[in-house]
């Protein structure tokens, strides 16, 4: 494969898990037809995706479900924040540190639920998140080993790239809809 076509099929394996991930939330009536998003998240995540790679890629043979997922929790916390007070996440030195660091990797889930979000951990809603994004990194890994691609390849490293950004993308919007933002064509 070429380069060329490499960024061919990556763009078209992100757009179409991206489909398949936004009619799955909104089926479980957890997110919109349409992808909620916002410029600063999107610049947010290329800013602390390599990080987030460095702690989820060793994840991926044991816990490849969590590797996957928990870009999904940094996405729902970050909207959360966003709407909240963004220009104090701006502040923050390290942002995905801030996020991660408190419970370390393993529990960041937990924290951005009960310690972003203020859900408590026992509470249908946080029950209903972690159902949510139990089920869609179960389907996007599906979908990852649906491609058949070469494990530990150097394009089985950018189809879990995209993957874990298509998860974050999820987890914004679903907490966007959450929150009540609605999509509106002008």
């Amino acid at each position: 494969m070429n380069c060329e076509i490499d960024k061919d099929y990556l763009q078209k394996y992100e757009e179409e898990l991206t489909q398949k991930l936004l009619r799955q939330a909104h089926d479980l009536r957890c997110g919109a037809e349409q992808l909620y998003h916002t410029e600063d998240l999107e610049e947010m995540w290329h800013k602390i995706a390599p990080q987030y790679m460095v702690d989820a890629v060793p994840e991926i043979a044991q816990y490849p479900t969590v590797a996957i997922a928990w870009a999904g929790y940094l996405g729902m916390g970050l909207a959360h924040l966003w709407d909240k007070d963004w220009e104090e996440v701006l502040r923050r030195e390290d942002v995905y540190a801030s996020l991660r660091d408190p419970r370390g990797f393993d529990e960041m889930d937990e924290y951005i639920i009960e310690g972003v979000i203020g859900y408590l951990l026992d509470s249908k809603t946080a029950q209903g998140f972690e159902n949510l994004m139990r089920s869609l990194s179960q389907t996007a890994l599906a979908q990852i080993r649906h491609e058949e691609i070469e494990p530990q390849s150097e394009m089985a490293f950018h189809v879990f790239a995209r993957t874990t950004k298509v998860m974050f993308r999820i987890g914004a919007s679903c907490e966007l809809y959450r929150l009540g933002y609605k999509y509106e064509v002008r």
